[in-house]
């Protein structure tokens, strides 16, 4: 700075003033130190800044498992928003590890991110609860909070519901749930709006047949497949809800590999909706969320907490899945050996 100074033949002060607060100085001088600036190649020293300050340009999103796609979309909102803030975007990816969870709320705090938007593996670390009174907000994404976070999510009690509702409108009685681990919130949320579907149609919510998986992925589907295959064919399920859409094309996937028609034999219902969902070779009905809008206002919830500071009134944002129907899911075919 010293040199750029020297250059313009200006104060250290007003070349200070044109990086920070460019409107407190004069065009020319401006223009001049401008100049300057790009004769001389000079990039500022954004980690001095960090310490004077306290605190970075940056944000972080921590992700469940960046290898599924409907959290590829959620950060493409997360990213769209902290440009609009002109702030940096770290993409921290867990897959799936609570200790992987827990190196990065551990290094993001050294880094004094201006906050952490985070879709936990283990919702009761109790670093989600010691970053902020430390002073970096957390915001809760695709996952509820109590009064200590804000947060934004889907309505999962909801989703479950529309989707066996649909199936249960199309006349399917054989139905199966497919997702895991039901420790993950959103599974066992949507299981429950699945069970609360039949309670509503007046049938046993036990009747639901539950496939649990070790994850959410395309290969766990296809393992599912291969479980209610191998199920007697009275006992088989005509319908199947998945909690996702990769275990939904992994189901899909084996059961035609088997010579099952679907939506015939086997009618498939997803979550989420991603881009795949519709172009699957037989096009998945998915129960959709808002993808880049959740990464938005999660994001906008993170800036206004900064901004408040201590008056700052914790908010949860909930919104209302929807329900898009595709070739996947049919009426009952007649049964079949």
């Amino acid at each position: 700075m010293k040199e750029v100074a020297a250059h313009a033949g200006v104060s250290l002060g007003t070349v200070s003033n044109v990086l920070n607060r460019p409107e407190r100085v004069a065009a020319a001088t401006r223009s001049r130190v401008e100049a300057a600036i790009t004769a001389l190649g000079f990039v500022r020293n954004e980690s001095a800044r960090h310490l004077r300050s306290g605190r970075s340009r940056t944000l972080a999103f921590v992700v469940l498992d960046a290898a599924n796609p409907f959290f590829t979309d959620v950060a493409a909102g997360v990213q769209r928003s902290a440009d609009a803030a002109d702030l940096a975007t770290y993409l921290c990816d867990c897959g799936g590890d609570p200790d992987r969870q827990a190196r990065y709320l551990d290094l993001l705090a050294e880094q004094r991110v201006q906050g952490v938007l985070v879709t936990p593996v283990d919702p009761t670390d109790p670093r989600l609860e010691q970053l902020p009174r430390r002073g970096t907000p957390v915001v809760l994404v695709d996952r509820g909070a109590g009064p200590t976070h804000c947060s934004v999510t889907v309505d999962d009690v909801t989703g479950g519901a529309l989707a066996v509702d649909h199936l249960l409108e199309l006349g399917h009685e054989r139905i199966a749930v497919v997702g895991g681990p039901t420790s993950l919130g959103q599974v066992a949320d949507r299981i429950t709006g699945a069970r609360s579907a039949l309670e509503r149609v007046g049938r046993d919510p036990a009747d639901l047949v539950v496939v649990e998986t070790t994850g959410l992925t395309v290969a766990e589907g296809r393992r599912a497949g291969d479980r209610l295959a191998g199920l007697p064919s009275r006992r088989r399920p005509t319908a199947v809800f998945c909690a996702n859409d990769l275990l939904a094309l992994g189901l899909l996937q084996r059961s035609v590999g088997r010579g099952l028609r679907v939506p015939h034999d086997l009618a498939i219902v997803g979550y989420d909706d991603i881009e795949f969902a519709e172009a699957a070779a037989v096009p998945l009905t998915s129960v959709a969320q808002p993808r880049e809008l959740l990464g938005r206002t999660a994001v906008d919830l993170l800036l206004a907490e900064v901004g408040a500071g201590p008056e700052h009134e914790h908010r949860r944002v909930v919104f209302a899945p929807e329900l898009v129907v595709r070739s996947s899911t049919a009426v009952p075919g007649p049964a079949t050996g």
